[in-house]
């Protein structure tokens, strides 16, 4: 890494990372030409870049991929969890190859340069990572230009000016704008995602999108639930007036106290309501913010889809996929929210159930894309619930 003092770009550099710091990170630019300024983070998934880039929970950030090839198998209209990337860029070891997958339909620079997003290929990912490790999740620029002409100081002045995620409500961002009805269960090779879900005496959830992942809602149709989805500003009122047997909180970008602001007040509503509550990832920070805990960022944030979580009913460890950069702080949590789940990791809080009302939620993703599939009980225990 060089740092902001050196302007001239090597011979064959297309594409640049500046971080706050000042170091400067050489590379081959793909994907679109332009710059993003976010917050940089590293992925250990060895698969699944497209949910990942698509997962609005990235919304803001920039990732490093530590798995070597990236984009080999191409990409293809079913891989994705929102209509577009969330994820500002990527970056990676190798040089993205001709795909090699009979589910391929387009290369994923053509995917990248159609979406307006930056990837930055031939970086040591490794050496970046553990600085990560060391140093925290620094802010950062990425940029590419053909022509390989990069104005430094001007990145540089980008990545210090950006607030960072910390007080930043991302939720606002990426929510719908409208209810709308969810239909269509997990994807099968060879039949695609199907049409299912409507039928009118499967138990309703009402999805209060923050940043939601598709495959949730398709998990929740597989656990045998109806769902509605409705923006992460809807009121109380109008959540009640789609008549829920419960409701979920979903996963989403940002600091969970920003978005709090207008959430927190929605929830602790609901639970008054004795409805069923499953919540995940943001969700799951929310309804430790309704109850009285406390929420953190984290230094550096757990990224991947090979995190172990012991489930302390029983000591049962699950292999978990994991988007995050904050979380509840356990030692805040009140008498009547009971720790369920703790990462193997770190030790910090990775789930909840509150003792005096049906309502329980999760740090972790339990509907992978990508991941293992370990927690999809939680799914299952949810929609037990409802129809109890």
């Amino acid at each position: 890494m060089a740092d902001a003092t050196t302007f001239r770009a090597p011979d064959g550099a297309t594409g640049v990372l500046v971080l706050a710091s000042g170091e400067v990170v050489w590379g081959r630019g793909f994907g679109a030409e332009g710059q993003a300024v976010g917050e940089v983070c590293f992925h250990t998934a060895i698969t699944g870049y497209q949910e990942i880039m698509t997962d609005p929970s990235f919304a803001g950030q920039i990732i490093t991929f530590t798995f070597p090839h990236i984009g080999n198998v191409g990409a293809n209209a079913d891989d994705v969890e929102a209509d577009l990337p969330h994820a500002l860029g990527m970056i990676v070891r190798e040089d993205v190859t001709a795909p090699s997958n009979f589910r391929s339909v387009e290369r994923l620079d053509d995917w990248m340069k159609r979406h307006a997003r930056i990837g930055l290929s031939g970086i040591d990912t490794r050496a970046l990572t553990r600085r990560m490790r060391t140093g925290g999740a620094p802010n950062g620029v990425i940029a590419h230009a053909a022509d390989g002409q990069f104005d430094i100081p001007l990145l540089l002045d980008m990545a210090r000016a950006w607030p960072g995620l910390e007080g930043m409500d991302l939720a606002i961002a990426v929510t719908t704008e409208a209810d709308y009805g969810w239909e269509g269960g997990v994807w099968r090779l060879g039949f695609g995602y199907g049409g299912e879900g409507a039928e009118s005496d499967r138990p309703h959830v009402v999805a209060i999108d923050y940043g939601a992942k598709r495959n949730i809602y398709r998990n929740l149709v597989q656990a045998g639930a109806k769902v509605s989805v409705v923006p992460a500003t809807a009121t109380f009122d109008q959540v009640m007036a789609l008549n829920p047997d419960g409701i979920f909180l979903s996963n989403g970008p940002g600091d969970p106290a920003a978005t709090g602001d207008y959430a927190v007040p929605v929830i602790r509503q609901l639970l008054e309501t004795g409805k069923p509550l499953f919540g995940i990832c943001l969700g799951h920070q929310l309804l430790g913010l309704a109850v009285g805990a406390r929420t953190t960022k984290m230094f550096q944030g757990h990224r991947g889809a090979n995190h172990p979580v012991k489930r302390l009913s029983d000591g049962a460890v699950e292999i978990t996929s994991m988007n995050h950069g904050f979380a509840v702080e356990r030692d805040s949590l009140p008498a009547n929210a009971r720790e369920t789940h703790v990462s193997l990791f770190d030790g910090s809080n990775a789930g909840l159930e509150l003792t005096d009302a049906p309502a329980f939620s999760v740090q972790y993703h339990p509907e992978a894309s990508p991941g293992p599939q370990d927690s999809f009980y939680l799914f299952e225990k949810f929609v037990a619930g409802l129809r109890a």
